[in-house]
């Protein structure tokens, strides 16, 4: 199939990191079906067969966050094999520590790894080669998930709710608001004998159809943390841990001050990059 690969830049009085975000949900609307990050902005994927011009040019315009412009330059990319233009540019296999590793279904497996996760993200984020993953994962080894109740909220591609099954939780949700990271979770889950893991397609109204839980992991960006953190903190067990990543260094001190008022003590944080992962407790 050939593909239109879409590069959008812009300029906004937000951070790269929401515009990306809120873009890429916003195209997945009108047929994008996947999104890579770069220095400038974002690139895009639609099949040549659904993109429309008009649409396109009408949900830019819709644009949530005022004082943003958008322009962006087409490029007809003819067929190719996806998985290896993602293998030589884009997905290498990710090594955490000796414990993780991390690899799509076209790389060889590598003995002596204790988790072997399948991603195949299909030019989608959640695989490790960003910083955020990359912390989430490490928190997450370093934790006893026996028999505890989990959830990956803003899963991407699930793996970090599929990690914590593979580390024996009893029971583990993924919630993401976006319906191809929603397919493309199920798809990895399946990839990874790890059935017993429930998707959610939504964002953090769904918790109310849930119960609590031992421990939450939210890989998202700053703002949507500080809005829905009463939120995580109403369903999280009493000594419960939450995990948050998807802000800088430079945005501890607001976490923390909002974690302070739902009842919830931040005692330890990792850096990679000026990226930040933060671990809180319920008190």
């Amino acid at each position: 199939m050939n593909y239109y690969e879409l590069s959008f830049t812009y300029t906004s009085p937000a951070g790269q990191e929401i515009i990306n975000d809120i873009l890429a949900s916003e195209l997945g609307e009108i047929g994008f079906e996947s999104f890579i990050e770069g220095e400038e902005g974002l690139r895009g994927y639609i099949p040549e067969t659904i993109y429309d011009a008009e649409k396109l040019d009408k949900k830019l315009a819709e644009f949530p966050i005022e004082e943003t412009q958008i322009s962006y330059n087409a490029q007809l990319i003819e067929d190719r094999d996806w998985n290896e233009e993602w293998e030589k540019n884009y997905f290498k296999p990710i090594h955490i520590g000796n414990e993780c590793l991390i690899r799509a279904s076209f790389h060889e497996a590598e003995p002596g790894y204790t988790y072997d996760i399948v991603i195949d993200p299909k030019m989608a984020f959640g695989t490790g080669n960003h910083e955020t993953t990359y912390l989430m994962i490490s928190e997450i080894l370093k934790l006893d998930l026996a028999g505890k109740e989990v959830l990956d909220m803003g899963c991407g591609t699930a793996v970090l709710a599929i990690l914590a099954r593979l580390k024996g939780a009893k029971q583990v949700t993924a919630i993401d608001i976006d319906e191809w990271a929603y397919n493309n979770a199920l798809e990895n889950i399946r990839l990874n004998h790890t059935e017993y893991i429930q998707v959610l397609l939504g964002g953090a109204e769904k918790l109310d159809e849930r119960g609590r839980f031992d421990n939450i992991f939210a890989n998202i960006n700053r703002n949507i943390l500080l809005n829905d953190m009463p939120i995580y903190a109403r369903h999280l067990k009493k000594r419960g841990l939450l995990y948050m990543s998807g802000f800088y260094r430079e945005d501890i001190p607001a976490i923390e001050a909002e974690c302070r008022k739902n009842g919830l003590l931040l005692f330890d944080h990792a850096v990679k990059n000026d990226w930040v992962a933060v671990g809180c407790i319920k008190e």
